[in-house]
């Protein structure tokens, strides 16, 4: 049990601490007493709640894999609570004050785009703790600079991406595979200049590098991580100056490029989970397991055990990225993943964080 949450079990027998709690609108468990749990529950589980970014459970990626860490949590640890899903950035601080109201021991946001919004919740809502996907408040220096009630959820999404670019990079050297052309084009369209999109396309990008030196990686971006139309038209325009391996890295939006690739016969990469029941069209996905990271918060809180005040980074050593599943006639090049892994967990090679 953490900190936090014994302190507000301690303070439900203090009349005036409790009143003065109530009206802040701070969070307290709802179900310590029995009361405000789901049917069939047990009362000790922790109250979670979660809540998406814009793209919201059908994007069939990244929130749609947090959804799924919460699921495990109630299967496993009798964690209780609710989804509330983002229609716009503004609904952020709603949606996350409502969680609070709720109860909730951990509240969940998903997403880089919702760090202004859980800083702003969690300095008021201190009995509270809360976990931000994709987000750190660590300055320059490593200092933490919001309160010490939040958990920050990162990825070395780099890693990813420079396996998903080796496996490109060497099937475009080697073209062999159908749809493939001579251009020695790959391209990837990412939802938004944010960080862990540019480390996606970065790993990516010098993955491709590693195995092709004149591959040419074309770079876009959507500006939307839920319009599948704007990613697809993208795609195409990527596809119509020679791109034969489009990589998406848009989320929702992303699923347009996918179509657009599977459309003109070329390959796709999906991101975030493992999209190969796409299609026989998906090379590989870029894996960042959301689902692992969320369910690891959520039990921490329930053993006392809540990282706040810090970053927890997930990379291939902590199995925290790695590649889908490979297309059986890109399997040949296997090797080639193999031997990156191997190079990036022993540390004899690092993968940019940024585009060259």
């Amino acid at each position: 049990m953490s900190v936090h949450r014994m302190q507000r079990i301690a303070a439900v027998g203090i009349t005036v601490v409790l009143a003065g709690v109530l009206a802040a609108g701070c969070g307290k468990k709802g179900n310590d007493n029995g009361g405000g749990s789901s049917s069939g529950s047990k009362s000790d589980g922790v109250k979670v709640g979660l809540v998406t970014d814009v793209g919201g459970l059908n994007d069939k990626s990244f929130n749609a894999l947090a959804n799924k860490g919460y699921e495990k949590a109630k299967d496993k640890l009798d964690a209780t609570g609710q989804v509330i899903e983002s229609k716009s950035d503004s609904d952020y601080a709603k949606n996350l004050g409502a969680q609070v109201k709720n109860g909730s021991d951990i509240v969940v946001g998903i997403g880089f785009l919702m760090g202004d919004a859980v800083k702003d919740a969690a300095s008021k809502a201190k009995d509270t703790d809360f976990a931000i996907v994709d987000y750190t408040y660590a300055d320059d220096k490593g200092a933490w600079a919001a309160s010490d009630n939040i958990a920050g959820i990162l990825f070395k999404e780099q890693e990813a991406g420079y396996l998903a670019g080796a496996l490109a990079g060497k099937a475009e050297m080697d073209g062999k595979l159908d749809g493939l052309n001579d251009a020695h084009v790959l391209s990837a369209i990412g939802g938004q200049e944010i960080p862990p999109v540019i480390k996606y396309i970065a790993g990516f990008q010098a993955g491709v590098k590693s195995q092709c030196g004149d591959c040419k990686v074309l770079v876009d971006y959507s500006q939307d991580f839920v319009d599948q139309q704007k990613c697809k038209d993208r795609a195409l325009t990527q596809i119509s100056k020679g791109s034969d391996v489009v990589f998406q890295v848009a989320g929702g939006c992303g699923l347009g490029a996918l179509a657009a690739a599977k459309e003109k016969g070329v390959w796709g990469i999906g991101v975030d989970a493992d999209q190969s029941y796409l299609g026989d069209h998906i090379l590989t996905s870029a894996v960042k397991r959301v689902d692992e990271s969320v369910y690891t918060m959520i039990d921490k809180e329930g053993t006392g055990d809540f990282p706040g005040g810090k970053a927890t980074v997930f990379g291939l050593k902590e199995d925290g990225v790695g590649l889908g599943k490979i297309a059986q006639p890109a399997q040949q090049y296997q090797s080639v993943v193999d031997d990156a892994t191997k190079a990036i967990n022993d540390g004899s090679l690092t993968v940019p964080e940024t585009l060259s």
